[in-house]
C-alpha cells in the first residue's frame, strides 16, 4: 500500500518547524536543524518565511529563533469560533431529548462538513459510528446540502466539481442536475434529507443555521436507523427540526457573521 504524502512538502516541513517551537523555546539554527533532520540552509530559509509572517522571531542577542504570541491570535480566534459548540449544545440535547435519536451539529470545511457535536441516541442498541473531527461530503448528506442550499449555484456547482462524487450507496446522487433539483426542495421545506445517500440503512433530517445575510456555515441534523426513521416520523420530526433551526438562528443573530 503506497504511503500517503504531503502534496506540499515545504508546508509539512513549515509545520513541523513551529510545533518543534512550540515544545523546545528559543533554540538555535544548528540545533533546530539537527531536531527536524533538515538541512541548516532549508531551516534557516523556512524561519525566514516564519519571521517575514510574524510566527517566528530571532533574538538579536543570542541568535535563537522563537514563537511569536501571533499563534495564540490565531488559536484564540479559533475558540472563539468554537464557542458556537456550547452555544448550540443545549439545542441539541433537547432535539435529542424530542426525537430519541442521535443529534449532530456540523461546520462546513471546504467541500465537506466536520462533526463538531453529537447527541447519542438512547434508544435501542443501535448507535451511530460518526465521531466529532470525522468529515463527511456535502453532496451526499443532510447537512451538507442544507448548508449548500444557502448558497448561489456558481458556488454550489464549484463545490461539486471539487468533491470527489462516489455512488457511496445505490442511494447516491452522482447527477449535478438532481442534486440542484433536490436543493431547490430544501430551500422550498426549509430542511434537508439524507436517504441512505452516505450510509446505507441510516436517514437523516438536517437543518441549516443561517448568519445574517442568509447563508450558512454550520448544520444540525437528526439521524436514526432506517427502522426507527418512516416518512411519516420525518413528517414529524420537520416541525421539531424547523422550531429549533428557528431558535438557534434567534440565539446566534449576533454570534454569526
Amino acid at each position: 500500500m503506497e504511503e500517503t504524502k504531503n502534496p506540499v512538502q515545504s508546508a509539512g516541513k513549515i509545520f513541523q518547524i513551529v510545533e518543534t517551537l512550540s515544545e523546545t523555546g528559543p533554540i538555535g539554527l544548528v540545533e533546530l536543524s539537527k531536531l527536524l533532520g533538515i538541512h541548516k540552509s532549508t531551516t534557516f530559509r523556512l524561519l525566514n518565511s516564519l519571521i517575514y509572517m510574524d510566527y517566528v522571531k530571532q533574538d538579536k542577542q543570542t541568535s535563537k529563533y522563537m514563537l511569536t504570541f501571533k499563534i495564540l491570535e490565531v488559536a484564540g480566534k479559533l475558540l472563539d469560533k468554537m464557542d458556537i459548540v456550547s452555544l448550540v449544545h443545549p439545542y441539541i440535547v433537547e432535539l435529542a431529548e424530542i426525537s430519541k435519536e442521535t443529534v449532530h451539529l456540523v461546520q462546513r470545511s471546504g467541500n465537506q462538513t466536520v462533526y463538531i457535536d453529537k447527541v447519542e441516541s438512547e434508544t435501542g442498541s443501535i448507535r451511530m459510528v460518526s465521531r466529532i473531527g470525522t468529515t463527511i461530503p456535502m453532496y451526499c448528506s443532510g447537512v451538507g446540502k442544507a448548508i449548500l442550499a444557502t448558497m448561489p449555484r456558481e458556488e454550489i456547482e464549484e463545490i461539486w466539481k471539487s468533491s470527489n462524487i462516489e455512488k457511496k450507496t445505490p442511494f447516491t446522487i452522482t447527477r449535478f442536475e438532481n442534486l440542484l433539483s433536490v436543493l431547490d426542495e430544501v430551500k422550498s421545506k426549509g430542511y434537508a434529507l439524507d436517504n441512505e445517500e452516505n450510509e446505507e440503512g441510516v436517514r437523516c433530517i438536517a437543518a441549516s443555521i443561517p448568519n445574517k445575510s442568509g447563508r450558512a456555515e454550520y448544520a444540525f441534523s437528526i439521524s436514526a436507523p432506517i427502522s426507527r426513521m418512516s416518512d411519516e416520523k420525518i413528517e414529524e420530526l420537520s416541525k421539531h427540526v424547523l422550531e429549533m433551526k428557528e431558535r438557534i438562528t434567534r440565539e446566534l443573530r449576533y454570534f454569526t457573521k
